[in-house]
């Protein structure tokens, strides 16, 4: 199971929110750059970006320092965050980017996922954000009305190979990922699933990693103290 530790970028710093909730952003590390250098250090090969200046607004205000950690050897970025058309998935291609992760688009324009598997292959991801089972949109503040485990099923039969799926109520709270809810996707789909929100131990890496996922995020966590990322990559195992 790889193991992605988190940046998310709001103004150029690295944050955390929790719950989704911008009123709760706080910065958790100094320079995010060399934070992507201590995740490489402890054995990391893929690191989970956000932009959430991208996601709220559609402002690129980050995309330097996201070009600047794709370009660390050994380091796959994952980008998401208002990644909306083509040109947005282009300009992430063309800075390093390895898997380009399409979030509220995925919801509002199936077509334009349609287009970008079509282009990219297996470097799309679907980013499924859900509360109470139901997909959030634009940086986690609308509710679509859709249910999660269908808007799966759909992103499955676009072509759509992995899936990053985010209960909000645990995400940044240290309270442990939602298993069931990723028991439930894991029997609707066969799409890679990458576990994201409330990882909080090693325990929580090595049930993730018993239940076959194929990832899973750390954020606060780390940033935090709660969990040893060299263990937690140890662990989990082959990250490639």
């Amino acid at each position: 199971m790889i193991i992605e530790p988190a940046i998310d970028l709001k103004n150029q710093q690295c944050v955390r929110l929790k719950k989704g909730n911008f009123d709760t952003v706080h910065q958790v590390a100094e320079d995010p750059i060399a934070t992507a250098r201590t995740f490489q250090a402890a054995g990391a090969r893929w690191i989970h970006m956000v932009d959430l200046d991208g996601a709220r607004s559609g402002e690129r205000i980050n995309a330097p320092i996201v070009a600047a950690v794709a370009q660390l050897p050994g380091i796959r970025v994952e980008l998401g965050g208002g990644l909306r058309t083509m040109e947005d998935l282009r300009a992430a291609d063309r800075s390093g980017v390895y898997r380009l992760c399409i979030g509220s688009a995925a919801v509002s324009d199936p077509d334009f996922v349609r287009s970008a598997v079509r282009q990219y292959g297996e470097r799309i991801a679907v980013g499924i954000d859900a509360l109470e089972g139901t997909v959030r949109v634009s940086g986690w503040e609308q509710d679509s009305g859709l249910d999660c485990l269908s808007f799966a099923k759909e992103m499955e039969s676009i072509g759509v190979r992995t899936i990053i799926f985010t209960d909000i109520s645990t995400d940044g709270m240290l309270s442990g990922p939602s298993f069931a809810w990723l028991e439930r996707l894991q029997q609707s789909v066969s799409c890679r699933i990458i576990a994201s929100g409330g990882v909080a131990q090693l325990n929580d890496i090595l049930a993730l990693r018993d239940m076959g996922l194929y990832g899973a995020i750390i954020g606060k966590a780390y940033y935090a103290g709660t969990i040893d990322l060299v263990q937690a990559i140890r662990e989990a195992g082959e990250q490639c």
